[in-house]
């Protein structure tokens, strides 16, 4: 469910907070590919994470890990930045182009350094570590919040979100819809993940999934470009609804690993 950068969050701050083992940490990255290699966007960043440089021979995730410890990584956060919200990012320069360009990317808030996943081939998965251009503060939403934004912007989007199901426009939404679902990958997450967490990020996935069938919709499919404007606008606040809470069910079980690690 979710991305990259969400397994990476959530595993890296359960592996730094002693509540899951490095190998089981690994293991979850290949959902999203079969081989994943870590590199430093710039020779000061290669530096501090003893990591090759991009363009070099790359190193794997299990020496991203180490460094994170080195260097004494205590939080992270997923960010999932568009054209037009970058909050999070800490301004321009190379790291948000990068997070732009893949949609999302881990941000260590106490390190001022962010990662961003790009698939580069068939089954690979590069992972490439920035400077973060200022301090970067993401706005918090908690969970509770998250949850109750989704279930209002469903209620407000009740009306497009109906014409999904009308066959005139595509037969057999309904087993694309289950078909979208099982194509995702489903990585696993760290015991002691909190239970709302992931059910707001099972919600989040499964609106995500109409939503990307609305959008095949759009000029070119069955709908007018028109119709297609009038759709897009009123799924909008469902859109950015789904983003906001799969952060915060996100970054909520990143909380909760190092607030158990904190009691410990």
């Amino acid at each position: 469910m979710c991305c990259p950068s969400a397994t990476l969050a959530v595993w890296s701050s359960a592996w730094l907070h002693g509540a899951a083992a490095s190998d089981n940490a690994l293991d979850a990255l290949l959902a999203w590919g079969e081989a994943h290699e870590v590199v430093a966007a710039e020779q000061s960043v290669a530096e501090v994470f003893d990591l090759p440089v991009t363009g070099s021979f790359p190193a794997n995730p299990a020496q991203l890990l180490a460094s994170l410890r080195k260097l004494g990584a205590v939080d992270a956060r997923l960010v999932l930045p568009i054209p037009g919200d970058v909050r999070g990012l800490g301004g321009g320069g190379p790291f948000t182009d990068a997070a732009l360009h893949t949609g999302e990317a881990v941000v260590f808030p106490g390190l001022g350094y962010g990662v961003v996943p790009q698939a580069i081939a068939e089954g690979l998965m590069r992972w490439t570590v920035h400077a973060v251009a200022t301090d970067a503060p993401v706005a918090h939403v908690g969970i509770a919040e998250a949850e109750h934004g989704l279930t209002d912007a469903i209620r407000d989007s009740a009306g497009a979100l109906q014409s999904l199901d009308v066959a005139s426009e595509r037969p057999g939404v309904r087993e694309e819809l289950s078909a979208k679902l099982r194509a995702r990958p489903a990585p696993d997450w760290p015991p002691g993940t909190p239970g709302r967490a992931l059910r707001v990020l099972q919600r989040a996935e499964e609106i995500g999934a109409i939503l990307a069938l609305a959008h095949a919709d759009e000029p070119g499919g069955a709908l007018s470009a028109s119709a297609a404007t009038r759709r897009a606008d009123a799924l909008r606040p469902l859109t950015e609804a789904v983003r906001t809470a799969r952060c915060a069910a996100v970054n909520e079980a990143v909380r909760v690993f190092a607030d158990q690690a904190n009691r410990s």
